[in-house]
């Protein structure tokens, strides 16, 4: 059995891309605390397994959809 998970349900990707956004942000005078980048690394990590949710149950309606046609 496979358990690799895709890169976006990862907190450590979600996290490093973050970490470069905040750091390029700080050049233009934004900035982002360590528990603040945190947050949105939750956040964009929920985000991410339910957009894939939604993503696989859409594409198996229209598998339905497709099996049923003639």
């Amino acid at each position: 059995m496979d358990d690799v998970k895709a890169w976006y349900r990862s907190r450590t990707v979600w996290g490093a891309l973050i970490a470069i956004f905040a750091s390029a942000a700080h050049a233009f005078g934004l900035d982002m605390s360590a528990a603040e980048q945190g947050q949105l690394a939750d956040l964009l990590v929920a985000l991410a397994g339910a957009a894939g949710g939604l993503v696989a149950l859409v594409g198996h309606l229209l598998a339905r959809r497709r099996g049923r046609q003639p």
